[in-house]
């Protein structure tokens, strides 16, 4: 309540001050009022903002997994764009990352990519980032430099506390080991040895190469294996279940979220809040990100309210 009832005696000193100026003009009262106006009309869009973050989990980390989709060595190339664009977000927002997991692509970009990314409320952020991105541009891997159009899938899911109670059976877990290879992305220790555990029940798949040996990969694999069976296991029913961890959908036309045109003209548009950008680089830079995820929380928020009628 400190930091309303500042911004209370804040509006209520910049009224003041239109009294005054008022009654008696002064250039240099009027700059300071414009100033003080711009500045708490940012600090109260701020404060709306984070009174959307209704989600449990906002607080914690983010597991992100990024998958090539249709479209080739164009996806994959597409799948390493979205990724860059996760990382320089978090680090425009100060935000730690830490890489699970990565496989190369073919000829260029990867196959798919896990990530965690933690700081300020990072999944209750990156909600808004959980499915089938598409991409139109003039393809550099065609020799006649046709445009193509690329998808990939991103999941999401909030890292959970080891703390919280959850039973895996052991039968209902298949573990794999293998070596990490060139194969492995820039980001792998390409000696150590990656662990792949599967959760036969669920069909859920965790892989992790990135650590230096196979018990670390191990950990940090049944780290993530447990956040996503937990967020299964809360899930009360499909609604709250599409809601926490996102529907999985075919990375192809007709499912994506959102689009990034990069020719004939630059936009990125959100299809389910309808936001958009015009230029395109500069969300691909992780630099205009924010009003996609902002969007999405206002939308979302619409969306639980009119559930709720």
């Amino acid at each position: 309540m400190a930091g309303w009832d500042n911004l209370y005696k804040r509006a209520t000193d910049a009224r003041d001050m239109a009294t005054l100026i008022d009654a008696e003009p002064d250039d240099a009262m009027i700059a300071e009022l414009t100033g003080e106006l711009d500045a708490l009309d940012r600090e109260v869009a701020k404060r709306e903002t984070s009174l959307l973050f209704t989600d449990p989990y906002s607080d914690n980390p983010a597991l992100i997994t990024v998958h090539a989709g249709a479209g080739g060595t164009d996806s994959q190339d597409w799948a390493e764009m979205l990724l860059r664009m996760y990382l320089k977000w978090a680090e425009e927002h100060h935000m730690k990352v830490e890489f699970i997991d990565e496989s190369e692509g073919d000829e260029a970009g990867i196959k798919s990519a896990t990530i965690k990314i933690d700081g300020d409320k990072p999944f209750g952020q990156l909600r808004s980032e959980r499915g089938v991105h598409r991409l139109v541009r003039l393809s550099p891997f065609d020799s006649a430099h046709r445009r193509h159009t690329s998808f990939a899938q991103v999941e999401l899911s909030p890292e959970i506390e080891d703390d919280i109670e959850l039973e895996i059976d052991e039968k209902d877990v298949r573990i794999d080991v293998y070596r990490s290879s060139g194969a492995g992305g820039q980001h792998v220790n390409k000696t150590s040895s990656a662990v792949r555990i599967t959760h036969l029940p669920t069909g859920v798949v965790v892989t992790c190469q990135n650590q230096r040996s196979q018990l670390q990969n191990r950990d940090v694999a049944w780290r993530v294996l447990r956040s996503r069976l937990l967020v299964l296991k809360q899930a009360a029913h499909a609604e709250h279940l599409a809601e926490l961890k996102g529907d999985s959908m075919p990375a192809e036309w007709g499912s994506q979220i959102r689009s990034y045109v990069l020719h004939p003209y630059s936009l990125v548009k959100d299809h389910r809040t309808g936001v958009e950008v015009g230029n395109a680089q500069a969300v691909l830079d992780g630099l205009q990100l924010d009003p996609f995820i902002e969007g999405y929380l206002r939308w979302s928020a619409t969306e639980a309210r009119d559930g709720d009628e």
